[in-house]
């Protein structure tokens, strides 16, 4: 028998029940010498840990770090993946078993995270125009349509022809073309090493070139490229699930729905359909949707005769999901169903809609077998979390000011910044907030646990360093945004490693030394002052990082604000905390800023610039009053300016100075200027500015408010109280405002139409 007659290829849809069973039966009527299985090669070593007893999914994850890169792939397996069903046919058979692709780490899958994400991208033309000939709604219908329900005799030859259609269509680009000459030297391989038939198991799309090139080459055995010089590569076995596997959750394998194709290939379409109708079912019921048993019998009954209008002989996937969405839903729907293309669940889908895809998706999650080799982290984080008392699900309470709190602390901030699952902060110190010293976490039992910490094993052996290397990669994708790494200069705190990241000081300083933006700057300066004057908390005492941070924030917001012109318009939150940072800086570590006199008087030339938009120049007169340089009255209310702009000035005048405007209060000062401010209104003018002085009082609470109305009503004589002025009522101030306004124009249109007459003639 010639080599070519001894090549079975057989080109499969990755995660195709039909396709599984095809391979399967090839195996075991051919009982080969070898099967050769699209994988990663350099796994070859390790396939004993694929024969141990998993509960599937499970995924072939494949890492590779370089300086500043981590790549990251998955190789995963279902009960009914193709390649998963050769692996377990071949060792039954005992034949010799190689997967035969390039390593994870090869250019060639750069840009990809699944290895088995399907080509059909490169193919749609054809696929577009099939789905037209046979009225179907896109490739996954047209694959059920073909493949999945269609009669099972001649599967074989009808996969053939529809790869070597798509592939006769679509051009192979360089990664497809390293992929396949390296798959084909093992198939010449493995046909001069062995005497009997060779069974090779691949996705489709690469079927027709690897019979090509079967017998064109060499035939000794490639050799697995060696991985990037100086490149840290990797790989473990990770539990899987099924929301990962599915289309609908943006995973692009070609099969969506893994629940459903999971049922059909342990028990056939009909009793799939069947089991599936009953779950929908329970899964509505249990969200308060009305299914009856009518809406069961005429969904069953669409389902059926959807089949066969269609040619099936049993429903399919696409039939189930058309039937139910018939019997259950009446609304007119805003979009079309999400079966009638590729892609995840938009906002906006119909509740019913939902339900009934996240019962075909299904909640399965892999598990691996206890002896299944695991990165050193995994047993690190297991060790640690046991010693502080963090195994178990439950509600924590951090006191950082505990050496054995903050350690808890420090812990679990590692696992959030490794994005492991199950440990969620409630509460505590947080960037651009005032410091607390506790923490409230919520521990919870979580399935994708154990599959986060082995990935997360890339980066580091132990807790500390794999969160470090997050940091630090982190830091080099920034690239520049000082938002971006002011949160990873307190994230670093928070994780316990603020004096171990040596990059982060210099790329902050950078950053802030190019930043155009007021409001990034000052977030930055309120990160580090929060750092450096916590320095017990974070234990960033002594570190010269922040000082420097502090000191280069504090020039450059003052240059920024000293050189922003812009027009009336709200308050800006973000300068105006930027302020609020400078000043703090300049009160609380005088040593590394300006000192207090030349800041002041930059602040008060903010203030008289006319330029400067309204809340800056309040900002900069407060920045000046904290500083020790109060506004004169009559400056105030200069500075204030149009009516219209009030709001806005004061907004920045109390968010930087609320404490000393509520101290002068009893004085006059400010207030009062206000006050005669707003007494000299018009009532057009009031009505313009209330908005924004409503909003510019909201920086004081409510008992500091009181205090201001009480002298504010002293000061006019006027009777009652000013917690009077402060009552809730059940219009909105700012409406009752706006309905006054409008009647005032009612009324002004009638008087110069001379209608008030006639109005109150019929009155």
């Amino acid at each position: 028998m010639s080599s070519r007659d001894r090549l079975h290829i057989l080109g499969v849809r990755h995660h195709s029940p039909a396709c599984a069973r095809l391979v399967a039966d090839t195996v075991e009527r051919l009982r080969p010498a070898a099967v050769l299985i699209e994988g990663p090669a350099d796994f070859n070593d390790r396939l004993d840990e694929l024969a141990l007893d998993h509960a599937l999914p499970v995924a072939i994850y494949s890492y590779t770090g370089t300086e500043g890169d981590m790549r990251r792939t998955w190789t995963p397996f279902c009960d009914y993946s193709p390649e998963w069903i050769a692996l377990a046919a071949a060792r039954r058979a005992g034949a010799e078993v190689r997967f035969i692709d390039l390593p994870a780490w090869h250019d060639a899958f750069a840009g990809i995270e699944n290895r088995y994400s399907d080509a059909e991208r490169r193919y749609g033309e054809a696929t577009e125009r099939l789905c037209r000939e046979l009225a179907v709604d896109n490739s996954d219908a047209l694959w059920d349509h073909l493949v999945e329900v269609a009669d099972p005799d001649g599967l074989a030859e009808r996969l053939d022809a529809y790869f070597e259609l798509l592939r006769g269509e679509a051009a192979a680009d360089e990664a497809d073309t390293e992929r396949e000459t390296h798959m084909a030297a093992w198939i010449r391989a493995a046909l001069a090493e062995t005497d009997g038939p060779v069974v090779v198991v691949c996705g489709g799309f690469h079927a027709p070139a690897l019979r090509r090139l079967a017998d064109r080459g060499p035939a000794d055995r490639p050799a697995v490229p060696l991985p990037p010089e100086g490149a840290e590569v990797g790989g473990f076995l990770v539990p899987y699930s099924f929301k990962r596997l599915d289309a609908f959750a943006g995973y692009q394998s070609g099969m969506p729905s893994p629940e459903y194709y999971q049922r059909l290939w342990e028990d056939g379409p009909q009793a799939a359909a069947d089991a599936l109708v009953e779950l929908i079912a329970t899964r509505l019921r249990g969200r308060d949707q009305i299914v009856s048993t009518s809406d069961l019998i005429g969904a069953r009954a669409l389902t059926d005769g959807l089949a066969r209008l269609r040619g099936h002989d049993r429903p399919g996937r696409t039939d189930l999901l058309d039937g139910l969405a018939g019997a259950l839903i009446s609304d007119d729907l805003e979009q079309p169903l999400p079966w009638t293309r590729r892609g995840t669940l938009t906002p906006g889908t119909h509740p019913v809609v939902v339900e009934m895809t996240a019962a075909l998706t299904g909640a399965r999650v892999g598990r691996l077998h206890p002896d299944t080799p695991a990165p050193p982290l995994v047993a690190d984080v297991e060790a640690a979390l046991e010693r502080l008392g963090l195994d178990s699900p439950g509600a924590v309470r951090i006191d950082l000011t505990d050496p054995l709190d903050l350690e808890r602390s420090r812990a679990m901030h590692c696992l959030s910044m490794l994005a492991v699952p199950g440990f969620s902060r409630e509460e505590g110190p947080a960037e651009g907030m005032e410091v607390t010293a506790s923490e409230q976490w919520e521990i919870r039992d979580h399935d994708g646990r154990r599959s986060a910490l082995i990935e997360a094993g890339a980066y580091g052996a132990t807790l500390g360093d794999a969160a470090q290397n997050v940091l630090e990669r982190r830091i080099g994708g920034a690239d520049g945004d000082l938002e971006a790494l002011a949160a990873n200069l307190f994230g670093a705190a928070l994780c316990g490693r603020a004096r171990l990241t040596d990059r982060l000081g210099p790329a902050v300083e950078a950053a802030v030394a190019a930043s155009p933006e007021l409001a990034a700057v000052g977030k930055a300066l309120a990160v580090a002052l929060a750092l450096w004057r916590h320095d017990h908390l974070f234990g960033t005492a002594g570190s010269d990082l922040y000082a420097a941070v502090i000191g280069r924030c504090t020039d450059r917001a003052l240059w920024l604000a000293e050189g922003l012109h812009a027009g009336p318009g709200p308050a800006h939150a973000g300068r105006l905390e930027a302020l609020c940072a400078v000043r703090d800086a300049v009160r609380h570590v005088p040593h590394l800023t300006p000192p207090a006199g030349s800041v002041a008087d930059t602040g008060r030339r903010i203030a008289r610039d006319g330029q400067a938009p309204p809340d800056l120049r309040g900002a900069a007169a407060g920045l000046a009053w904290s500083l020790g340089a109060p506004p004169e009255a009559d400056e105030a209310a200069a500075s204030a300016g149009a009516p219209g702009r009030l709001g806005d000035w004061l907004a920045g005048l109390f968010a930087v100075a609320r404490e000393e405007v509520l101290a002068e209060a009893d004085d006059g000062g400010v207030v009062a200027a206000v006050d005669e401010l707003v007494g000299d209104m018009s009532e057009s003018e009031f009505l313009e500015a209330l908005p924004a002085l409503r909003q510019a009082f909201g920086h004081f609470p409510p008992r500091e408010r009181a205090q201001i109305a009480e002298r504010v009503v002293e000061r006019r004589g006027a009777p009652g109280s000013g917690r009077d002025l402060l009552a809730r009522h059940d219009v909105d101030p700012v409406v009752q405002a706006a309905s006054h306004a409008l009647e005032a124009r009612v009324d002004t249109v009638l008087e110069r139409e001379h209608l008030f007459a006639a109005t109150e003639e019929r009155q």
